[in-house]
């Protein structure tokens, strides 16, 4: 299995960066680039060892406080399961973000932890100086504080928090490559977590939710709503610093770029648009609370998903589990058919529900 490692900041926006004319701000974003690469040499070895400590210990939560250093061993326990909060401010968000995440899989998925066997979540604040990024490497979970300048602190946003414990969730179920289509699905199967972890925590409706990703994440003088948008991919930012949001929302704006990291791995962080749209059209399609009918349908269909499952066949899957899960011909499973129909996707139907009202 090819594995990457899955941050939150697109590598597009950080090319970018490397043009502005403030050196502060291309000093930055060239550091984490260039950090990104080397952890990505790391990670394949990483992950064997988080298999190796997939031990239960009840989803405990550990936050660490690197002061900003680099070298993970050698960062301070500042807070454990159970105590109360400290004065770093950040140790507490993760912390809390840890929380709410293990409580949504626990209370909704009934799954234990991000393995589903109680594993304990370890955070690490402040890597680094200026990082410009958040990460998950399949052991833990590491935020940087941003440059000040256009990012903040990535502690900030629950939903930046449970997208990259979601990365987790895919890594010990379906696996999905972080390349092309499978990497794609990949990124969008952490929206979706983060999307619903955040509409979950604030009790918002389909209807009610802006369905946008890290809107905390940049600091207030950049123009931008987010680092994207399900609801609209697209949209999430158009501005000189960093260009429009590249994202499409339909396969027939499908971006074809190389399977390198200067081509974000095929395009992974940018197509992702394209389920993510799907998703969110599914979601408002069934109305209600999108961790219910539309959330239970995509879980059940990323368990049932391998490393190489592609958007048609993910589609697919979702089709039946909708069906397995609400019936032949309902509610449920006639959003989902409309719901990929609009983003380009045409679900391969069996006869017999072949032209079900």
């Amino acid at each position: 299995m090819i594995r990457r490692l899955s941050c939150v900041t697109p590598p597009y926006i950080l090319t970018r960066l490397l043009d502005s004319d403030n050196h502060d701000i291309r000093e930055a974003a060239l550091s984490t680039l260039l950090t990104t690469a080397q952890l990505n040499g790391e990670r394949s070895v990483r992950s064997l060892i988080a298999g190796a400590l997939a031990a239960s210990e009840d989803g405990r939560r550990s936050v660490y406080d690197c002061r900003h250093g680099t070298f993970l061993p050698r960062a301070r326990l500042v807070r454990s399961e159970g105590q109360d909060p400290v004065a770093d401010a950040s140790a507490n968000r993760a912390y809390d973000g840890f929380g709410d995440t293990r409580t949504f899989y626990r209370d909704v998925f009934q799954r234990d932890s991000i393995d589903g066997r109680g594993m304990r979540l370890r955070g690490y604040v402040h890597r680094g100086r200026r990082y410009n990024n958040a990460f998950w490497d399949g052991q833990e979970m590491v935020f940087g504080d941003g440059d000040g300048q256009v990012f903040t602190d990535f502690t900030g946003s629950l939903d930046v928090i449970a997208h990259e414990l979601g990365h987790g969730v895919t890594e010990h179920t379906a696996g999905l490559e972080y390349r092309n289509q499978s990497g794609a699905l990949n990124e969008s199967l952490s929206d979706v977590a983060g999307s619903m972890v955040k509409q979950w925590k604030l009790r918002q409706t389909a209807e009610q939710a802006d369905w946008l990703i890290g809107p905390e994440v940049f600091t207030p003088t950049i123009d931008a709503d987010a680092l994207r948008s399900m609801k609209a991919p697209g949209t999430a930012f158009d501005n000189k610093l960093f260009g429009k949001d590249p994202q499409p929302d339909h396969m027939d704006r499908y971006v074809k770029l190389p399977d390198t990291p200067e081509g974000d791995n095929g395009g992974v962080h940018i197509n992702s648009g394209i389920p993510n749209k799907a998703f969110y059209l599914v979601a408002s399609g069934i109305g209600g609370f999108s961790w219910e009918a539309p959330g239970h349908i995509w879980y059940e269909s990323l368990k049932a998903s391998t490393s190489t499952t592609q958007f048609q066949d993910f589609a697919d899957t979702t089709f039946r589990k909708a069906e397995e899960l609400y019936g032949s011909g309902s509610t449920e499973q006639q959003a989902v058919l409309e719901g990929w129909a609009q983003v380009g996707i045409r679900v391969t139907t069996t006869p017999t529900l072949v032209g079900r009202g």
